[in-house]
């Protein structure tokens, strides 16, 4: 069983109900795709270097064996999953303190 692919898919759906339930709506922002561009980029500059040099390894039988340049496509669902989530608690937990204040 493709175990990281699994995982990975089920961090996008959580994201994905995170942001409709909360009320956040970050999905729907070009900004917010716009720092996700940002962030990638430096992700295929860390990761990749890490991948392609050997010093972290992924074991072919837990994900797809896509990759992009080195780095297994799975990887960048949990970057988005672990970018967004972070961004919609943020939005979600502001906005709650914001009713507190007034």
């Amino acid at each position: 069983m493709k175990e990281y692919t699994v995982i990975a898919f089920f961090s996008v759906v959580f994201v994905v109900l995170a942001d409709r339930l909360s009320g956040v709506n970050i999905l729907r922002r070009k900004l917010f795709y716009f720092f996700l561009a940002v962030i990638f980029g430096f992700k295929l500059a860390v990761n990749g270097y890490l991948t392609g040099a050997g010093i972290v390894r992924y074991c072919p039988e837990y994900f797809l064996g896509l990759r992009l340049g080195s780095i297994p496509f799975e990887d960048f669902l949990f970057g988005f999953s672990m970018v967004a989530l972070t961004v919609i608690s943020w939005e979600f937990w502001k906005k709650k303190g914001e009713c507190v204040k007034k």
